[in-house]
């Protein structure tokens, strides 16, 4: 079974000019950093908070 994709748009043009930017010299992709860094972000509040279940 194929998994479903989300997409999110936003529309801040100056933050997302910066945003390939950060991208680009971390070597990744914009759409790879979003998911790095929510990832991350993810993994620092289950360590504060404990585990996220469910949805």
């Amino acid at each position: 079974m194929k998994e479903k994709k989300l997409k999110f748009t936003v529309r801040v043009e100056d933050l997302l000019r910066k945003f390939g930017y950060v991208a680009k010299y971390n070597a990744r992709s914009a759409n790879r950093e979003v998911e790095f860094l929510m990832k991350k972000r993810i993994a620092e509040f289950e360590k504060n908070h404990g585990k996220i279940t469910g949805e």
